[in-house]
């Protein structure tokens, strides 16, 4: 069963036109990532030049700038976040290293889209509506409103394109026989979908679901329902 629940909740940073220049933290993805599927659909792979934003379409190229040293790197977006107060771009450990803040983690940069692309991603020929699903498959879901769930989750991930997320939700509830639930944000009035796994009574429990998820899914985390 997929149940759903709707939330929203409010940006803490002002809405940016990138006719201008986004200024604020950038952090990179930790090792541990390597060949972990993005939200586009492609795996992460330190060596290339790629990064995460909340908005920007896929198959954006932007130059990222660190305002400390004047370096820059172009890359590609192909995953979502970071979803962190004032970072504005995750990087790719290539391009970390590029620009010259490995060592210190977070780096004040500045962001410029120089080529908007044309809604795929940096995957030439894979729209991303096609992204990690084939056209002979079908999904059947009995979707249910929840307005006050209680107990706790445990959250897999956070999601924009809807196509990722049907695959996922179908495996996971395949391999791990738990309820699924999709909590959707409305974020600058764009929505973003978050996986939540099972329904638990207690905090107990949950923590040992979440631990059975860790080997494939190193960030999970745990969620208070009416808390969300």
């Amino acid at each position: 069963m997929l149940r759903t629940l709707f939330t929203s909740a409010i940006v803490l940073f002002a809405t940016v036109s990138f006719a201008q220049i986004q200024t604020g933290k950038a952090s990179f993805y930790a090792d541990k990532f390597e060949g972990v599927m993005t939200a586009s659909g492609e795996k992460y792979k330190r060596h290339k030049f790629t990064g995460a934003h909340k908005t920007l379409p896929f198959g954006t190229k932007v130059r990222v700038t660190n305002l400390a040293n004047k370096k820059t790197v172009e890359v590609t977006i192909n995953d979502r976040g970071p979803y962190v107060e004032g970072r504005i771009i995750d990087l790719s450990r290539a391009a970390a290293e590029e620009l010259g803040y490995t060592n210190l983690g977070l780096a004040d940069v500045s962001l410029e889209v120089i080529d908007p692309g044309d809604g795929k991603t940096s995957d030439p020929g894979r729209p991303i509506d096609q992204v990690s699903v084939d056209e002979k498959e079908f999904y059947e879901f009995g979707i249910a409103r929840i307005n006050h769930p209680k107990g706790y989750g445990v959250q897999v991930g956070t999601y924009q394109e809807l196509v990722n997320l049907m695959r996922l939700a179908d495996n996971l509830k395949n391999s791990y026989k738990k309820d699924v639930t999709v909590q959707v944000k409305v974020l600058n009035g764009v929505k973003y979908y978050g996986l939540i796994l099972g329904q638990f009574s207690s905090r107990e429990k949950a923590e040992q679901f979440r631990e059975e998820l860790r080997n494939k899914f190193p960030d999970v985390f745990i969620v208070e329902y009416n808390r969300l």
